[in-house]
């Protein structure tokens, strides 16, 4: 995982519990689940629309 050791993920959320604080950690995490989500979503629809272009051009 881009070269990411255990004890560097740890630092990294020691410097980000640091800067955020602990309130805003779950509003972080669900706004970053919410931006994958809709990533993932944004590309399926992208290569169902590749998809059907394909088979109009078929026809």
């Amino acid at each position: 995982m881009f070269g990411l050791g255990m004890p560097e993920l740890i630092i990294i959320l020691v410097i980000i519990l640091i800067v955020f604080g602990a309130g805003k950690l779950p509003e972080i995490g669900g706004a970053i689940g919410k931006g994958i989500r809709n990533f993932k979503k944004s590309s399926k629809e992208g290569e169902e629309e590749a998809e059907a272009k394909k088979l109009e051009d078929k026809k």
